[in-house]
């Protein structure tokens, strides 16, 4: 370890550690064959495997799906299994992946990569997918290769920092759709196909990072003064409240996560750096319903980034320690529970990496390095991978090549390596769609794609399970590592739900699978229903029916609807043409129209789906003061089966008329068999006569006498008929 009164010896080299340190290191840092197994957990200051051994986070931040390009950085220079490559060569073991709510609710399709180095094809099996289907593989083939991963919510809506306001949400991601998110995250990254050699690659959610104060406004710690006390009723502010929500949440799916909590900037006046003060869990430590999974997260940062109080021309190991502990370190120290510095960095001159001048960037960081190889339980991941940050561990081009090899020569003294290096050969099977929706007589299809997670190239043999009765599925072929369609057909007599489709694939002895979510439903169709079977218009006025659309099976598309069957004089408009809702229609009856009832059809075209409905609509005339008429009903002769009746009809009003329509009904079954001087239908016992074109002229006062017809009856009863009525008014 570097001394700031070291003699000229020393000077010369680039680092100088006491032989019990280098000792401490090489035993601590070679660790038995089967370090690192399963699932991890906590037991005092410590992380252990499944296996109750000791293991050390010693990773690596690559940063980009919380930013706007809703993808990690460096894939526009290198293919992700290049840049993951790199990242074990180095001998890192974790990697910290920052993302946002948006790209979690939004899942865009992200683009920002390139396709070839050089001639060289790269990033092939990201494209057209959206940017989880991208971390899939990213987290796939980091633990393919013995990497793992902890997922960390880094701000709410895409952006480029923390959380300005520094809260856990925002009003477009309020604290229920965070908590959602990690839902969603738990459950997608539990899943078998992320497990290798026994192994799961995610280990971990750290729930926010760098939560902090904002003057009183944000995220405050139980029992800070400043915030009154920061009492647990203030949960819009009370981020240890918070947190145990999330924590709970996510355990509530797997158990056997490691919940990471960061602190916030400021404690009862006390202030560090943004997501480093953990004072509070001193007298206010957090408790989740699941022991031992419980890790404490601090970020540190040094001059150049954040000017503290403790930065100064005094400033010494000593006082660097201090503060570290006062901020956090004593959480481990007191063997309370695991801490783990989540975020620090330096620039990569090497003024900035080592220096003996106090106060310095470089004095900082090589004494941080110092305080973790003495405080060998102290977690960490540097931050960042990215070549293209002031502080990246890597270059522009995103090679193996460290931006500064300085650097990159101390991280490795407080390295951890874990054991195996994971599956070299391998494949993961990813959806085109994880939710697919069939009608019952009806098929769907999905593209389900074989992901290389290593030097795989074999032939797969797919097969899906869990089908529903009367659901059938077909490969088009069994793909390498390239893509396949899978039909999904469901039969009429497949019940309607929800079910789980499990597509499994087999190579040798590797296997893989993915879920989809296959909702059946009854078949698209529509039924039309009027408010109103039967309407009245009068001539020259309007009169109105509301046509609904009815789902009777899965439907939603568009109706363009269309009337036939109007009467002469009658035209019809529609407010819209409607989907599974309702559309009103306007009849217009013109002061010609022509008089009596018409049955009017009203049809719904919906692609090759129709539906139709009738209604009777039925002219009136004009309603005038003087307007009379009277009716004479005679039966001039009558045989068995047969009879003849005269008809005189009296205008016997003021006002003359054009035309004239007369309906009357039977009340003993009679039906017209011929009638002369006008044109009549009966339809049952009703009867409609019109004029023809040259007798529709009845002048006031004046009587039409030519009309009469020969019928028929039932040989017992032939009554005359009850009532008349011309134009629609009543006769007397």
């Amino acid at each position: 370890m570097r001394k700031h009164s070291e003699d000229s010896l020393c000077r010369l080299l680039s680092r100088c550690f006491s032989l019990a340190t280098i000792l401490l290191l090489s035993l601590y840092i070679s660790p038995a064959s089967a370090q690192g197994v399963g699932y991890w957990h906590t037991s005092g200051n410590k992380i252990l495997d499944a296996n109750n051994v000791e293991v050390r986070i010693a990773g690596i931040n690559w940063y980009g799906f919380e930013t706007p390009d809703h993808l990690a950085h460096g894939l526009w220079a290198q293919d992700y299994k290049t840049i993951l490559n790199t990242i074990k060569s180095l001998g890192l073991n974790v990697v910290r992946i920052p993302f946002s709510n948006e790209v979690v609710e939004s899942n865009p399709v992200p683009t920002n990569y390139t396709n070839y180095v050089g001639t060289s094809a790269v990033n092939q099996d990201l494209v057209g997918k959206t940017a989880l289907q991208d971390l899939d593989l990213i987290v796939g083939y980091a633990g393919s290769i013995g990497l793992r991963v902890i997922l960390d919510n880094h701000r709410s809506e895409a952006g480029e920092s923390n959380e300005s306001s520094g809260l856990w949400y925002t009003s477009a991601y309020p604290q229920s759709a965070w908590i959602a998110d990690w839902q969603t995250m738990a459950t997608r990254y539990s899943a078998s196909q992320f497990s290798y050699d026994g192994n799961p690659t995610v280990i971990g959610m750290d729930l926010r990072n760098e939560p902090h104060l904002n003057g009183t406004t944000g995220s405050c710690w139980t029992g800070d003064t400043t915030v009154s006390g920061c009492p647990t009723t203030l949960t819009t502010q009370n981020w240890p409240v918070a947190a145990t929500a999330a924590g709970n949440a996510i355990l509530a799916i797997n158990p056997d996560l490691l919940i990471f909590v960061e602190g916030n900037d400021c404690y009862s006046g006390s202030c560090g750096w943004q997501g480093g003060n953990l004072m509070g869990v001193a007298n206010y430590p957090i408790t989740l319903n699941v022991a031992n999974h419980l890790v404490y997260s601090a970020h540190d940062y040094g001059p150049n980034l954040s000017g503290q109080s403790w930065f100064s021309s005094s400033t010494t190991t000593s006082s660097l320690n201090s503060a570290w502990n006062q901020f956090w370190g004593y959480i481990s120290a007191n063997n309370t529970a695991p801490v783990w510095l989540g975020e620090f960095g330096t620039d990569n001159t090497s003024s900035d990496i080592e220096s003996s001048i106090a106060g310095s960037q470089g004095q900082w960081f090589e004494t941080l390095i110092s305080y973790l190889q003495n405080n060998a339980h102290i977690q960490w991941t540097y931050w960042a991978l990215n070549g293209e940050d002031s502080y990246g561990l890597l270059d522009s081009n995103y090679d193996s090549t460290a931006a500064s090899s300085l650097k990159e020569s101390l991280l490795q003294t407080i390295q951890f390596q874990l054991s195996g290096s994971g599956t070299t050969s391998g494949f993961t099977l990813s959806p085109s769609s994880a939710s697919l929706t069939v009608a019952q007589g009806a098929s769907v299809t999905d593209t389900i794609s074989v992901n290389d997670l290593g030097s795989f190239s074999g032939s797969v043999t797919l097969s899906a399970s869990g089908l529903p009765t009367g659901v059938t599925a077909v490969f088009a072929t069994n793909p390498a590592t390239s893509s396949t369609t899978l039909t999904l057909s469901a039969a009429g007599s497949t019940a309607v739900g929800s079910y789980s489709v499990t597509v499994t694939g087999i190579s040798g002895s590797l296997t893989a699978s993915t879920t989809i979510t296959l909702n059946v439903t009854a078949p698209a169709s529509f039924t039309l229903s009027p408010s109103a079977a039967s309407l009245s218009v009068t001539q020259g006025s309007t009169a109105t029916d509301t046509i609904t659309v009815v789902d009777s099976g899965s439907f939603s598309g568009s109706v363009t609807l269309s009337v036939s069957g109007l009467p002469s004089g009658v035209t019809a408009a529609y407010s819209v043409n409607p989907t599974t809702g309702s559309s009103v229609i306007t009849f217009t009856a013109s002061s010609a129209a022509t008089v009596g009832t018409s049955t009017v059809t009203v049809t719904g075209t919906s692609g090759s789906l129709t539906a139709s409905t009738n209604i009777a609509l039925t002219v009136k005339t004009a309603s005038t003061s003087g307007f009379a008429c009277h009716v004479v009903y005679t039966i001039s002769s009558q045989w068995a089966s047969g009879f003849g009746a005269a008809i005189s009809l009296k205008n016997s009003g003021t006002t003359a008329w054009s035309s004239w329509t007369l309906t009357w009904s039977f009340a003993d079954g009679q039906t017209i068999s011929q009638l002369w001087n006008g044109s009549e239908s009966q339809t049952g016992a009703s009867v409609t006569v019109q004029n023809l074109s040259y007798n529709g002229s009845i002048a006031a006062g004046s009587t039409y006498t030519g009309m009469g017809f020969n019928g028929t009856w039932n040989n017992s009863t032939n009554s005359v008929p009850a009532s008349f009525a011309v134009n629609g008014n009543t006769c007397n």
